[in-house]
């Protein structure tokens, strides 16, 4: 086989091709996205199971957002947020929300929530209501994930 121009620039392209494709294969595994203990900061999903009680908002995602000096929880994303003030040293995330129900009466709305894994564990309370949650980081956060970007 005659070596020309073209078949040496194609084979020194495909030999520069594989060994990016490796380099970035070996640094995407070696780049694991960090533990939820580690990096607790942004967004994570879940849905909300009902342990007991009646009206548990079970029927949507929920959203769990933290941020160094604040985070919320919005049960199945609708209109209630709890906030809170994270205690990442504790590994401590609280949220809260307190209303005021037809009688006047306080009407509290708790989140509680800790690193498990890749996840947080947590529970939401209300006097009618407890349910718990695992919350992921949503999957289209992958690029954030992989270059550490929140």
């Amino acid at each position: 086989m005659k070596h020309t121009r073209f078949s040496c620039w194609l084979k020194y392209a495909a030999g520069t091709l594989g060994a990016l494709v490796l380099c970035c294969t070996s640094a995407h595994a070696a780049k694991q996205p960090p533990s939820a203990e580690d990096d607790p900061y942004g967004e994570w999903i879940g849905t909300l199971v009902q342990d007991k009680g009646e009206n548990c908002p079970v029927n949507g995602t929920s959203l769990m957002q933290i941020e160094p000096k604040r985070m919320i929880f919005v049960p199945e994303m609708g209109t209630l947020i709890l906030r809170g003030i994270p205690d990442k040293d504790k590994q401590h995330y609280h949220a809260q929300l307190i209303l005021k129900d037809a009688k006047n009466q306080p009407l509290p709305m708790v989140f509680e929530a800790h690193p498990a894994g890749d996840a947080f564990e947590g529970v939401y309370g209300t006097p009618e209501c407890r349910a718990h949650v695992t919350l992921h980081r949503p999957a289209d956060r992958g690029w954030k994930n992989f270059l550490g970007n929140d």
